[in-house]
């Protein structure tokens, strides 16, 4: 597959039509698991955006990214100057100003609730542990957290549990429609999966994940961070 040239562009078939105006910004990572929720949001949509690549290769850019953000967590989204943090606020925020066809945060404010809900579960209790697992493989052998990481597998053996209930008879985390949840759960899941599979009698959630897997938005952001999975720190299986 060609490698994906990410640099400070318009990333949108439609970006001429924004020649002179000022577009979204967004300081990303395409191998990060929070840029790809943010990036799912903004496939879904087809939203113009300058993709403002943070990497070692541009310092320049990574120095931006820190004077607009000094927590320097990926990602960042600038619109019209003003910097948007927090995957979860980004989707929201794009959803309120940019809105196009695919809603991501439901009208109904009990479905909107379900899926902030979902969003905050796959965050907490799939992404981070997920994290947890992964960040121990950088650390050096004597500094490394064998209880946290068998902790954290626990808690998402427990998670794959809960979720399998929660999505059966389910397309999409909360039902027929693609919502902010569906754009946490997809990273989420994907690197989850990689670091600790989910078993194979959990047949709902397996279903969902390859779903996921099948969106377009999201196939799109797996295949531009195909280059980087060498850089996968225990190691990326040899699928999805």
């Amino acid at each position: 597959m060609r490698r994906v040239r990410l640099s400070t562009r318009l990333c949108s078939a439609a970006a001429s039509r924004y020649a002179g105006t000022m577009a979204i910004e967004l300081f990303a990572h395409p191998f990060s698991s929070y840029c790809q929720k943010v990036l799912i949001a903004l496939y879904e949509n087809a939203t113009p955006f300058a993709y403002r690549m943070l990497g070692p290769d541009d310092p320049g850019t990574f120095a931006e990214f820190a004077g607009l953000w000094p927590i320097r967590r990926m990602p960042l989204l600038v619109d019209a100057g003003r910097p948007v943090v927090e995957s979860s606020v980004i989707v929201e925020h794009l959803d309120r100003h940019h809105p196009g066809s695919a809603r991501l945060i439901p009208a109904d404010p009990d479905a909107a609730l379900e899926a902030r809900l979902l969003d905050r579960f796959f965050d907490l209790y799939v992404m981070t542990p997920m994290q947890k697992i992964v960040g121990d493989h950088l650390r050096a052998e004597d500094e490394r957290d064998p209880r946290g990481v068998a902790d954290a597998r626990a808690l998402l053996e427990t998670a794959y549990r809960w979720l399998e209930d929660r999505l059966t008879g389910r397309a999409w985390a909360t039902g027929a429609a693609f919502t902010l949840a569906d754009c946490a759960a997809a990273p989420s899941l994907f690197y989850a999966d990689w670091v600790e599979p989910i078993a194979a009698e959990l047949a709902a959630l397996r279903g969902y994940r390859a779903r996921l897997l099948a969106r377009p938005s999201f196939a799109r952001a797996v295949d531009e961070a195909r280059p980087y999975r060498p850089l996968f720190p225990p190691g990326a299986p040899d699928r999805d």
